[in-house]
């Protein structure tokens, strides 16, 4: 397969048809070797429009979801970025090279672990990850918070990590209709959220069993 054509193909066809327009993010997408951080045996599936099951019970979010999250939460260089249910490394790949500092959370340890290898072997080196059962750094606050996964309500646990003007993204509702909502933090802790795009996406405690919500 020529993987740079099928990357070109992905932005074009996919990806900006989804109102992803961001310079910083489409730049990422084609400078960051996708195939490279699925699982072997789905190699071939890396640019198709779907979601990937790893096996693990996590899901691989589709790439024109992956894009959008990183565009809606408008990640700056200077920030200090959590992500929770990842699925794999890539997304933590592309958004690495959009902030200063990334935290990724990762419930299972062989996950945790494939997860650091593969963003080895890209030569990411501004992301550090943390194997645990909570929704909960050690390493706050952060600037944005990307939770790829869904939610009755806004975690409490998430929004209390942000510093003032921090933003969170993630998916609340209950299927057949979910909405992705970024939610602001002003300095007086008061939130604002607003829906950006409807996707449905299970919940957390689904893709990674060992979460405790």
């Amino acid at each position: 397969m020529d993987w740079e054509k099928a990357r070109y193909f992905l932005v074009e066809q996919q990806i900006r048809p989804w109102n992803v327009l961001d310079s910083a993010v489409l730049e990422r997408i084609l400078n960051t070797r996708r195939e490279d951080f699925v699982p072997q045996d789905k190699k071939e599936l890396a640019f198709v429009d779907v979601e990937l099951p790893l096996g693990n019970g996590a899901l691989m979010l589709a790439p024109k979801v992956e894009a959008r999250l990183l565009q809606e939460v408008a990640l700056k260089t200077t920030d200090k970025v959590l992500i929770v249910g990842a699925g794999t490394a890539y997304l933590a790949a592309l958004a690495a090279g959009l902030c200063a500092q990334l935290v990724v959370i990762e419930a299972d340890t062989k996950q945790a672990e494939q997860t650091n290898a593969a963003l080895k072997v890209a030569g990411i080196k501004n992301v550090s990850i943390e194997v645990g059962t909570t929704l909960t750094s050690k390493q706050g606050p952060f600037d944005a918070i990307i939770a790829a996964s869904s939610f009755d309500a806004v975690p409490a646990e998430l929004t209390a990590q942000l510093v003032a003007g921090g933003r969170l993204i993630t998916v609340l509702g209950e299927e057949p209709i979910m909405h992705a909502v970024v939610v602001t933090v002003d300095g007086a802790g008061k939130q604002v959220s607003r829906e950006v795009f409807d996707y449905n996406l299970p919940r957390l405690k689904a893709q990674c069993k060992n979460f405790m919500l």
